[in-house]
């Protein structure tokens, strides 16, 4: 059963004879219960309102949503199934955290600039990287496959919680050079127990920088949860450092896209830092090389699976008659084509030079290096070719 079968019939149950007095209780406190969670869409697919955060999407943009998340959640399995095959050494899914990513995103502006981790798929594609860039580096080929400053999209970052220096660093030249963009800076709730994370804070703090730190705080740091990381929520953390902190609901996109948005706003002003903490749930591995099953329980997968962030979107737009068959035919049509499009190009990935890894080591070269590479490249000579290849 996938996630948005599970999903939809707990949603069913839920839906019974009181739905309409809890819709209405609801447009009075924040349905999840939780006073500090920013939140404009139910997991039942209902709006609500937020004093601090409006938004008012258009069917348009709604429909956008609905496509954006449908589509990086297949290129996200198809990435997975190609690392069961064998494509792929290794992968970083991240199903269950694409209202984060993909509400987030489209709150920026072009010339805003992102520092993501290794996880940032949704990112990757609303800023417009073609999903086969994010693959060469886990099939082992290349170090990154597109150029950051065409999209305004750094390169992965595999050291946890380094990006964000890079990222406050970044947004400290912005305000230098008297730009109006923002910076964002993605990581997870494990890194945010690293010294990165606290000295990027100091400094974006103290200099006023213009960047958005966004946590997804996806509950597990591989094995680790959260309440074994940090004694407060970790939103609550930003005030320690002098910049404001709030919590949203990381898997209600609408919410997402509107706190982030805001948080940028901010920035741009010259109001400083913020940090923005989704709270969502990684509902598979933390990588293909990972066992959940080991560390945490199947009851609590499911109960998050009933606030699937697809799902509840899909839930609003049905209910609202905003996305017809043909629409969701659609969308479905154009995974199937960006699936084989994916494992295609994953396929017929060209090998890397394998002598490259001596280029560049120094600026003017150096003896020794060439030294080196000479024995190398006489090692790989000494190889018989397969049957089928030239010598």
């Amino acid at each position: 059963m996938t996630v948005e079968g599970t999903a939809a019939r707990s949603a069913t149950r839920r839906s019974g004879g009181t739905g309409k007095r809890a819709s209405a209780a609801r447009k009075k406190k924040a349905a999840s219960g939780d006073p500090e969670l920013v939140q404009l869409l139910t997991p039942e697919g209902e709006r609500v309102e937020h004093p601090d955060y409006a938004f008012d999407p258009t069917p348009d943009e709604l429909r956008g949503l609905y496509r954006d998340m449908l589509l990086t959640r297949r290129f996200d399995a198809e990435a997975t199934a190609l690392q069961r095959q064998g494509e792929l050494g290794l992968w970083a899914s991240l199903l269950g955290q694409e209202a984060a990513q993909i509400g987030s995103a489209r709150a920026l502006r072009d010339d805003d600039y992102v520092f993501p981790t290794y996880r940032e798929h949704g990112v990757a594609w609303v800023r417009g990287v073609d999903p086969t860039n994010l693959l060469g580096m886990f099939r082992g080929v290349n170090h990154g496959g597109w150029d950051p400053n065409s999209n305004n999209f750094h390169l992965y970052t595999i050291v946890i919680g380094s990006q964000t220096l890079h990222a406050t660093g970044y947004a400290m030249g912005v305000a230098k050079d008297g730009a109006d963009s923002a910076v964002v800076a993605y990581f997870g709730d494990g890194a945010s127990s690293q010294g990165d994370v606290a000295e990027a804070f100091t400094f974006a703090a103290v200099y006023n920088a213009p960047v958005v730190f966004f946590c997804q705080n996806n509950q597990w740091a591989i094995s680790e949860p959260t309440e074994r990381q940090s004694r407060v929520p970790i939103y609550q953390r930003a005030a320690g450092f002098g910049f404001p902190g709030v919590r949203v609901d990381g898997n209600d996109v609408l919410a997402c896209l509107a706190v982030t948005k805001a948080a940028l706003e901010r920035a741009r002003s010259g109001q400083g830092p913020m940090l923005v903490e989704a709270f969502t749930y990684r509902m598979g591995a933390h990588t293909t090389s990972d066992d959940p099953t080991k560390y945490r329980r199947d009851e609590e997968r499911e109960a998050w699976e009933v606030k699937d962030p697809i799902l509840r979107l899909r839930t609003l737009l049905e209910k609202e008659k905003l996305a017809d068959k043909e629409f969701l035919d659609s969308i479905d049509e154009e995974s199937d084509a960006l699936a084989k499009r994916v494992r295609d190009a994953v396929r017929t990935m060209p090998n890397p030079d394998t002598t490259a890894i001596f280029e560049h080591v120094y600026a003017d070269g150096n003896a020794l290096v060439d030294e080196e590479r000479a024995q190398y490249a006489a090692y790989l000579e000494s190889f018989e070719p397969e049957e089928g290849e030239q010598s």
